[in-house]
């Protein structure tokens, strides 16, 4: 039996949870800029699938990639990280 490659896992910032079973997640990371040498934050945005629909925005949460569940929805919720009061 094969053995399953590691799934990317990401951690992120809930930004939108107006969809059903749906979050979008921002999530940044820090790039050198090849000719100044500083650093510059660049942001991705991921829809991520939340089956009970628990994340609320400004949540961080770790999401994980997962096969495709619609056009543009191929991350899950795995866990949340910090609640936002």
């Amino acid at each position: 039996m094969a053995e399953q490659a590691k799934k990317h896992e990401l951690f992120g910032i809930i930004t939108s949870d107006k969809m059903d079973k749906t979050v979008v997640v921002t999530v940044e990371r820090l790039e050198k800029h090849p000719v100044f040498k500083k650093y510059i934050r660049r942001r991705t945005t991921f829809k991520a699938h939340d089956e009970k629909n628990e994340c609320k925005m400004g949540d961080k949460v770790l999401i994980r990639e997962c096969r495709p569940l619609s056009k543009d929805k191929c991350w899950r919720v795995v866990s949340i990280l910090e609640r936002q009061e």
